[in-house]
């Protein structure tokens, strides 16, 4: 496949992307449905508003500099030939899959991810917390780094980061979806993508069961975090830290059953770190520049994920592993479904033989 491929060959390259998401979004309605709940159409209408907001901010950036770098005698006619032209309709419709995936996927993890408690308790946080230990010489991960980190500014500032993860998941994945890139990276990372919210956030995250330090207190009554949840609220009082926040808007989600976007609880493994770790395996391969200021962001994002007390380091070590999993075995997978797309389109010439004497 190539960037100029005709929309059926672009969709056609993608059935195994399309066939992986329907199978696990088939699997998560029936695992749901068995304990009583049903898909639920306002998430899905919140997240694709979401992404609407930065398709037209995106959009408005793009025409912005076209019109500083172009200044056209007619900006309307430039900006309209700009957006309706042949190929950029094309270029559209080549993503619009992946940006109805994009739409739908958050929504059903948000809602798998409430759902733990149904399918298993926490009970994993004590192996977690040894693990680290074991690791870090008998200390929790976050009494590492204290002395180096722990200052109010720099919390404050991780804690900001933290949040500009989200920008990953619209405008990052909007760029991958319709950006005029290689078309085994861009199917390699949505593969990627779709089997790291849905086995990495969803299966282990159920199987592995677990809170994270900032709501072992809180949820299951263990005081060792106590400390670190201190600092950070103590941090908060000279400068924000965003997170403790949105912390405390889980919790009250969580104590309130709630479902909805962006809810539920677990820690092991991160979502944050897995998808920080996948945006560098893929931007890296596009641009060296770029994946060197990605490599610095997933390094930050895991290590902030520990000083603000949402995860355990190994909970970062595993999603690393398992996205590396994934991403090979989606490129064997979009090699394999290309070589099979090109026997099907040139198949071997036969030539008769005639046997020696």
């Amino acid at each position: 496949m190539n960037t100029s491929a005709s929309i059926p060959a672009t969709w056609c390259g993608e059935i195994p992307l399309y066939a992986v998401t329907l199978t696990l979004f088939a699997a998560c309605i029936t695992l749901l449905a068995q304990n009583g709940i049903y898909p639920d159409f306002a998430p899905i209408l919140a997240n694709g508003h979401l992404y609407l907001l930065t398709i037209l901010g995106l959009g408005a950036v793009d025409t912005g500099v076209f019109l500083w770098r172009e200044r056209p005698a007619d900006p309307v006619a430039a900006v309209t030939a700009r957006y309706t032209s042949r190929c950029a309709i094309k270029q559209a419709l080549r993503g619009l899959p992946c940006l109805v995936i994009l739409i739908v996927l958050i929504p059903f993890f948000s809602k798998m991810k409430a759902a733990i408690p149904l399918f298993n308790d926490y009970t994993w946080d004590a192996a977690f917390i040894a693990w680290d230990r074991a690791i870090f010489g008998g200390y929790d991960a976050w009494e590492i780094m204290q002395p180096v980190i722990g200052y109010p500014v720099i919390t404050a500032f991780l804690a900001f980061l933290y949040q500009v993860w989200f920008l990953l998941l619209y405008p990052g994945c909007l760029f991958f979806a319709f950006a005029r890139i290689d078309p085994l990276l861009k199917r390699q990372f949505f593969l990627t993508y779709v089997l790291s919210w849905s086995l990495i956030g969803g299966a282990m995250a159920t199987w592995l069961a677990s809170v994270g330090p900032c709501f072992v207190g809180p949820i299951l009554g263990n005081p060792a975090f106590d400390e670190q949840m201190a600092y950070l609220n103590a941090a908060n009082d000279q400068l924000p830290v965003m997170t403790l926040t949105v912390q405390q808007m889980l919790l009250d989600w969580f104590a309130a059953d709630a479902n909805g976007l962006g809810s539920g609880i677990t820690a092991m493994p991160s979502m944050h770190v897995a998808i920080a770790f996948l945006f560098w395996l893929a931007v890296r391969r596009h641009s060296h520049r770029f994946g060197t200021a990605f490599a610095a962001f997933f390094a930050v994002t895991w290590l902030s994920s520990v000083h603000l007390a949402y995860h355990y380091a190994v909970d970062g070590l595993v999603s690393v592993l398992a996205v590396t999993v994934f991403w090979k075995v989606s490129g064997a997978v979009i090699g394999a479904w290309d070589s099979l797309l090109n026997q099907s389109a040139y198949p071997a010439a036969r030539t008769k033989t005639v046997p020696a004497e």
